[in-house]
């Protein structure tokens, strides 16, 4: 019996962890998805557990080839980027894999920026906002100065994304959307590594940079398979929009972080952009597009938990919550919050930050919810026109988990309607991305689908 060619995707976000398997056409035949506890790095501080997404990982391509079903030809790697994983002289890893939300020292940044100069000229040039270990380059010099027992260990450093597919290739190598997502290595006006980088002797620590659709032909487990060399997950998304969509267009990739994407914004980034979380991305072709993020999916999670927990009813009642065409917004002024955010900066905004958040205005869990999603549209919109500006996008696609979360389309219709907004009922855009860079398939060949218009109230 003839086995079916297919292309592995593995999928890998902050949150979770998933598997896809497509067909030649690259219609999607089978999907699972992994969740794994976190484990405490040197400091104990949580993240992932590195060594177990490791095994799940080859052992679920080992299982898939010896099974005899399909005949693997592809496989890539789509994951989320602001981190590192650091490998000795033997290729093992050397240091904990520290999580992006690991706070830095204090004194971290005046140590830095006594040696690097201004830091907002600095966030300029690198395209990238202070934010900690989510600047991902800066483990470099944190290890250095910080961790040196571990420094002294390290041989070669890769980014997430090239750390998974080394798992399969053995190949140690970088590329530019892994290097140009706010990870303050790279200067995007000389577009090579920044001074820092180059003049503090760690260029030669980072791994040689390839074309994001390299691929390396491997024996794994007696079958020859091409392997890709992993794409940072939003860059990912955005692949299959700017294949198939042929007027200029705005991407919103939802999940833990909604990212506002914009190819066709070349406007210099302003040092206000910064300050409200917008900076530059590379795409798979080696061009900067303008992006600008809120970590909505976090901040949704932890609201409704409150709302639930108050209410006493299930987390996930919220996931069959509809529109409510008569809902009325209980603010006094359009710049009040009456919830209090925890993991969103809506004062960068311009709006009032309220500290005596009171659930007991609200009558029942939906009207609670529903003024939660009207706050939080407000915030995506603010954090949309800083891509989409004066751009002369006039349609935006919304993908991943928001985008089946029907009050908040249709509150983000109602307040662009100067916008054509669809949704694309796929939840798997950067897996999607990560196959078709896999794939090297162009527009000739890929019909993007399931996407479906919204129109707002009358």
């Amino acid at each position: 019996m003839s086995q079916e060619e297919v292309t592995i995707i593995f999928d890998i976000g902050k949150t979770n962890k998933k598997l896809f398997i497509y067909d030649e056409k690259l219609n999607e035949i089978f999907h699972h998805q992994e969740n794994f506890d976190e484990v405490e790095d040197d400091d104990g501080y949580l993240g992932d557990d590195l060594n177990a997404l490791s095994e799940w990982m080859k052992s679920s391509v080992r299982q898939i080839i010896e099974n005899g079903k399909y005949q693997v030809k592809k496989i890539n790697i789509s994951a989320y980027g602001a981190s590192m994983v650091h490998l000795d002289e033997s290729g093992q890893i050397a240091s904990p894999f520290y999580n992006y939300t690991k706070p830095l020292p204090d004194e971290f940044y005046d140590r830095f920026f006594k040696l690097v100069g201004d830091s907002d000229q600095f966030s300029v040039e690198t395209a990238s906002p202070m934010l900690g270990m989510l600047n991902s380059g800066f483990q470099l010099f944190y290890l250095k100065h910080y961790k040196p027992e571990i420094a002294k260990k390290v041989s070669v450093s890769l980014h997430f994304p090239q750390f998974l597919s080394y798992l399969f290739t053995g190949k140690m190598v970088s590329e530019s959307t892994s290097i140009g997502c706010h990870t303050a290595l790279w200067d995007f006006a000389t577009m090579q590594y920044h001074s820092w980088v180059r003049n503090g002797g760690y260029e030669s620590q980072l791994a040689p940079i390839v074309p994001t659709n390299q691929t390396y032909t491997i024996d794994l487990f007696g079958r020859q398979v091409e392997v890709g060399v992993g794409i940072h997950d939003s860059s990912s998304a955005l692949i299959p929009y700017l294949i198939s969509i042929k007027e200029p267009f705005n991407l919103l990739s939802t999940g833990t972080w909604s990212v506002s994407m914009n190819p066709y914004n070349n406007a210099p980034l302003t040092k206000d952009e910064f300050k409200r979380d917008c900076l530059n991305f590379i795409s798979y072709a080696g061009k900067p597009v303008k992006a600008s993020r809120l970590f909505m999916g976090e901040e949704l999670k932890h609201q409704v938990m409150k709302i639930s927990e108050y209410f006493n009813c299930d987390y996930e009642r919220y996931l069959s919550i509809k529109v409510d065409p008569q809902f009325v917004d209980k603010r006094k002024t359009k710049k009040q919050l009456l919830f209090n955010y925890g993991f969103l900066k809506p004062h960068l905004f311009g709006y009032q930050l309220n500290e005596s958040e009171n659930l007991s205005i609200f009558q029942s869990f939906e009207e609670a919810y529903l003024q939660l999603i009207d706050e939080l549209t407000d915030l995506q919109v603010m954090s949309l026109q800083l891509t989409i500006a004066n751009s002369g996008v006039k349609c935006m696609y919304v993908d991943g988990g928001f985008a089946s979360n029907e009050p908040f389309i249709q509150r983000l219709a109602n307040k662009l309607p100067e916008l054509k907004i669809f949704t694309n009922s796929s939840a798997s855009g950067s897996a999607m991305g990560a196959a078709l860079l896999a794939n090297d398939q162009h527009e000739d060949q890929f019909t993007l689908k399931n996407c479906v218009r919204h129109l707002p109230f009358l």
